[in-house]
């Protein structure tokens, strides 16, 4: 099976923790949250170049309204279909895509990125990874702090937002510094988004409602991905896990997160059945 490192390394897209025991007294603000269930695709990645419509077909039917892509390059486009064609197969299904995971390396890459994202329509160019190489040194940390602002200036120019997505190695100490306090304290918060992946953050035995607090208004997306109880590497459906989303989201407007995008790496049970499960979990018990 294709793990996401293996993945973003192949596309160029650049230890089991516990869970944090977050107060279930932090319940819900008063009131629904004004938000629509996504879908990372990531997720069904083994299922989408085999049946890219049908796929989407079943994303839809399972309840959500709103996709994240990735995986996009210039000559295979989104699974065998362009850009436009991409497009057109989301709007026939009443999908839209706030956001997509592209390749942001090189210059012709972040111009197709930019194409691409424009097409679909999306507001955020999110960054996925940063390869390992690149993040060895703390002046290696404060290079990718400034890629990040000059990244952010291009895609404004073109109307577009960048947002950065985390795994675990961000909070791990380089030289002294940490790759995500940097990364907050050094990119422009009018220009650079953080795409927060609460399954990582507690994982990394960071506390995701303590990171709100301390940049707030910097988290306009998450990433929903819940932690299996008996064995924390892997993941299971949103509300059957360990992690305690109502008091994280009981901060969203403190954090200020725009868009919910459910994502599941790996599955004890059927793909669709599962991220069914985790779209109603949402739909009626997170947002209700």
């Amino acid at each position: 099976m294709t793990t996401r490192r293996t993945f973003l390394t192949q596309a160029g897209l650049l230890g089991a923790g516990l869970a944090f025991g977050l107060s279930s007294k932090n319940v819900l603000a008063a009131g629904k949250i004004n938000a629509k269930a996504g879908l990372q695709l990531y997720s069904l990645r083994e299922e989408l170049p085999k049946d890219v419509k049908g796929v989407i077909a079943k994303v839809a039917a399972a309840g959500y309204k709103q996709v994240e892509t990735y995986g996009y390059s210039k000559k295979n486009g989104f699974w065998g279909l362009s850009a436009r064609e991409f497009k057109a197969l989301l709007t026939k299904h009443g999908l839209t895509s706030p956001s997509g995971h592209y390749a942001l390396d090189a210059e012709a890459d972040q111009d197709a990125a930019i194409e691409a994202a424009k097409i679909l329509g999306q507001e955020y160019l999110t960054m996925a990874y940063i390869d390992e190489k690149k993040r060895k040194t703390a002046a290696d940390i404060k290079n990718i702090v400034a890629e990040l602002n000059k990244l952010a200036e291009k895609a404004k120019k073109h109307g577009l937002k960048l947002a950065y997505h985390n795994h675990d190695f961000e909070f791990k100490t380089v030289d002294g510094v940490m790759l995500y306090e940097e990364l907050l304290k050094g990119t422009n918060p009018s220009l650079v988004h953080f795409e927060m992946d609460i399954y990582w953050v507690v994982r990394s035995n960071q506390d995701p409602v303590a990171w709100i607090n301390k940049y707030p208004g910097r988290f306009t997306m998450v990433h929903v991905k819940d932690m299996d109880k008996a064995n924390p590497e892997l993941n299971t459906e949103v509300g059957k896990g360990s992690i305690d989303f109502k008091s994280i989201f009981a901060k969203a407007k403190t954090a200020g997160i725009k868009y919910y995008i459910v994502e599941q790496e790996n599955f004890a049970i059927d793909p669709y059945e599962s991220i069914t499960e985790s779209s109603k979990y949402l739909r009626t018990v997170l947002f209700a």
